[in-house]
C-alpha cells in the first residue's frame, strides 16, 4: 500500500503541473490514499526524499496562492483615484421616480403664484372694507336724514303700516345715534397724555403692549359684531306687546360702551406706532416690524384647511387695511405738531414704506409656506375672492336680507364704526375749520368722498359680478334668504349645524342654541336651488367622494362647510379643535 502511495504522489503532481488543478474525484482518492499511509505507520516525511512537503500540499498550496493574489487585487480596486474617479463619473436617472419629481416642481410653481393670487384677494379685500368704511362717513348720513324726514312727515300721510320705519332706517339711525355719542365721549380722552404716557415707558414694556393690544383688537372685532346684531334685531323684531320695547335700551348701552371702548384701543395702537415713529433709534419700530415675522411661526407649522386659510385671508385683509387708516392718523397727528409742513411729510414716508412693505412680505411668506405644507393650490385664492365677490352682489339684491357693510363686518371681522369715532375725533382735533371759505372746503371735500364712494361701488360691483360668473355661482344669487344651513329643509329651522372646528355658523346664529346637531342625508329635500358652486366652494377635497348610506359610516363622515358660511368666528384662531 505504501508503494502505491508513492507512485500515486508523483503521478498527481505531474498531473497537476500539466493540467493546472485536478479534480475532486482525484482529490478524493489522494486524501483516501493519504489517510491509508498513515494507518499503515510510515513515517513522514519520506526517508528517502528531499525533505520538502508533499506534492498534493503544493496543489493546496497553489489554491491559496491563487486566493491571495484575488485578495491583493480587490485591495488594489479600493484605491483613491478609484474612488474619486467613480464619484466623478457616477451616474443616476430622475425619470425613474417622475411622480415625485413633477410633484416637487408643481410646488415650486405654486410657491411663484401665491404672491400674484395672494395679492388680488388683498387688493380686492382692502377695497371692500374701504367701501364698507366709505359708507359710514357718506351714505349713512343721508340715510339718518331720509329716516328723520320720514319719521317727522308721517302723520301727514297717515299710518299705511304697523312699521313707524323700515327695519333698515331703524339701523341706522341706531348707528348713527351710537357715532354720535361715542364721539362727545371720546373728547374727555386727551390725546396729548396718552401719548406722554407711552412715550415714558421702556422698549420692552411698548413691545409687550403692542402685542395685547392686537389680541385685544381682534377678541373685540369677534366679539363687537355680536352685540351690534343683537340690537338690531332687538330693535326690529315683531312684538306682541309694547313691554318689550324696553329690552332695547340695555342692549343699546352695550353697543355704545363697546364702541367706545374699541375706539380708545384702537387709539392706543395709533400712540405706539406714533412714538415708534417719532424715537430717535427707531428701535421699537423695528421691534414692532419683528413682530409680525413672528406670526410667521405661530401659523406656518399648523394643519390648515381651505376653511381655515379663508379665515385667516380674511384677517390679514382687515389688518392691513387697519394698518393703513393707522398710518394715516400718525402721519396726520405728525404733519399737526409741524404746523403741516410737507417737508416733514417726506421724513415719515421711508418708515411708513417699510412698515407697509414688511406687512406684504410677512403675508407673502406666510401663505406660501402654509399652501406648501398642506397641499393647496394657488387657485383657491380665487375661490376665496369669489365667495367675497357673492356677498356684494347678494347685497345688492331685493331679497337681501343683511347691509353690505353687515356682512362685511361678519366676514372678516372688520367693524367700521370704532374706526370711524377715531378718525372724525382725530381729524376735528387736528384740522381747525373757520370761515365760511374753510366750510365750503369742507363740502367739497364731502361730495369728493361721496364720488370716491360711489365710483368704488361701481367698479367693485362690476368685479364682483365677473368673478361670480366665472365661478359659476349666478343661481345662488336667486335663492331665497337662507333661514337655516343650506341644503336642510326651510321647514327645519331649529336644527343647529357646526362647523368641523365646532363653531357654530353665522346663519345657526340666530337658530336655538338648545339643540343638537342633526346630520343631513346625502341628498335630502330642499327648497333652496342646488348648483356646481357648492361642490366648487366646498371643502376639504377628499370629501367629495362617494359615501355609503350605512349609518355606521355616517357617524363618522365629517360635514361640509362652504365658504360662503366662514364668518368672524373663528377670525382669532388658525385652526379651532
Amino acid at each position: 500500500m505504501a508503494g502505491v502511495a508513492d507512485a500515486a504522489a508523483p503521478g498527481s503532481s505531474g498531473d497537476g503541473r500539466r493540467g493546472g488543478a485536478p479534480e475532486q474525484q482525484q482529490q478524493d482518492a489522494g486524501r483516501g490514499e493519504q489517510k491509508s499511509s498513515c494507518s499503515s505507520g510510515e513515517s513522514w516525511p519520506p526517508a528517502g526524499g528531499s525533505g520538502q512537503p508533499p506534492q498534493r500540499t503544493e496543489t493546496l498550496g497553489f489554491y491559496e496562492s491563487d486566493r491571495e493574489r484575488k485578495k491583493k487585487r480587490s485591495v488594489s480596486d479600493l484605491s483613491l483615484l478609484r474612488f474619486i474617479s467613480a464619484e466623478l463619473t457616477r451616474g443616476y436617472f430622475l425619470e425613474h421616480n417622475e411622480a415625485k419629481y413633477t410633484e416637487r416642481r408643481e410646488r415650486v410653481y405654486t410657491c411663484m403664484r401665491i404672491p400674484r393670487e395672494l395679492e388680488k384677494l388683498m387688493f380686492f379685500g382692502i377695497f371692500l372694507c374701504l367701501d364698507a368704511f366709505l359708507y359710514v362717513f357718506t351714505l349713512l348720513p343721508l340715510r339718518i336724514f331720509l329716516a328723520l324726514f320720514r319719521f317727522i312727515t308721517l302723520p301727514c300721510y297717515g299710518l299705511r303700516d304697523r312699521r313707524l320705519l323700515q327695519p333698515a332706517q331703524v339701523c341706522d339711525i341706531f348707528k348713527g345715534v351710537i357715532l354720535v355719542i361715542c364721539y362727545f365721549m371720546m373728547h374727555y380722552v386727551d390725546y396729548s397724555m396718552m401719548y406722554h404716557l407711552i412715550r415714558g415707558q421702556s422698549v420692552i414694556k411698548l413691545y409687550i403692549i403692542y402685542n395685547m393690544l392686537e389680541v385685544a383688537d381682534r377678541l373685540f372685532s369677534s366679539f363687537g359684531q355680536d352685540i351690534l346684531d343683537a340690537l338690531y334685531w332687538t330693535a326690529t323684531e315683531p312684538k306682541e306687546r309694547k313691554r318689550a320695547h324696553i329690552g332695547v335700551i340695555p342692549h343699546f348701552f352695550m353697543a355704545v360702551l363697546y364702541v367706545f371702548l374699541h375706539a380708545i384701543l384702537i387709539m392706543v395702537q395709533a400712540t405706539t406706532l406714533n412714538v415708534a415713529f417719532n424715537s430717535h433709534n427707531k428701535s421699537l419700530l423695528t421691534i414692532m416690524m419683528s413682530n409680525n415675522f413672528v406670526e410667521i411661526k405661530g401659523s406656518v407649522f399648523k394643519k390648515f384647511e381651505k376653511n381655515n386659510l379663508f379665515q385667516m385671508s380674511n384677517s390679514d385683509i382687515k389688518e392691513r387695511f387697519t394698518n393703513y387708516v393707522l398710518l394715516l392718523i400718525v402721519c396726520l397727528r405728525n404733519m399737526e405738531q409741524f404746523s403741516w409742513n410737507p417737508d416733514h411729510l417726506w421724513v415719515l414716508f421711508p418708515d411708513v414704506c417699510m412698515v407697509i412693505a414688511s406687512e406684504i412680505a410677512v403675508d407673502i411668506v406666510k401663505h406660501a409656506f402654509i399652501t406648501k405644507f398642506n397641499d393647496i393650490t394657488a387657485d383657491v385664492y380665487s375661490e376665496y375672492r369669489a365667495s367675497l365677490a357673492f356677498d356684494l352682489v347678494s347685497s345688492r339684491q331685493k331679497n337681501a336680507y343683511t347691509d353690505y357693510s353687515d356682512s362685511v363686518s361678519r366676514r372678516m371681522g372688520f367693524i367700521p364704526l370704532p374706526l370711524a369715532v377715531l378718525l372724525i375725533r382725530v381729524v376735528t382735533s387736528s384740522i381747525k375749520v373757520q370761515g365760511v371759505l374753510a366750510y365750503a372746503c369742507v363740502v367739497l371735500f364731502y361730495c369728493g368722498l361721496i364720488s370716491l364712494k360711489v365710483l368704488n361701488s361701481i367698479v367693485l360691483l362690476g368685479k364682483s359680478c365677473q368673478y361670480v360668473k366665472e365661478a359659476k355661482m349666478e343661481e345662488k344669487l336667486f335663492d331665497p334668504p337662507p333661514t337655516s344651513t343650506p341644503g336642510k329643509p326651510l321647514s327645519k329651522p331649529q336644527s343647529k349645524f357646526k362647523s368641523p372646528q365646532g363653531i357654530p355658523t353665522d346663519e345657526s346664529f340666530s337658530a336655538s342654541v338648545t339643540n343638537q346637531p342633526v346630520h343631513q342625508k346625502e341628498n335630502p329635500p330642499s327648497l333652496l336651488v342646488t348648483s356646481n358652486s357648492d361642490q366648487f366652494l366646498t371643502t376639504p377635497d377628499g370629501e367629495d367622494k362617494d359615501i355609503s348610506q350605512d349609518n355606521s359610516e355616517l357617524k363618522h363622515r365629517s360635514s361640509k362647510k362652504d365658504l360662503l358660511e366662514i364668518d368672524r368666528f373663528t377670525i382669532c384662531g388658525n385652526r379651532i379643535d
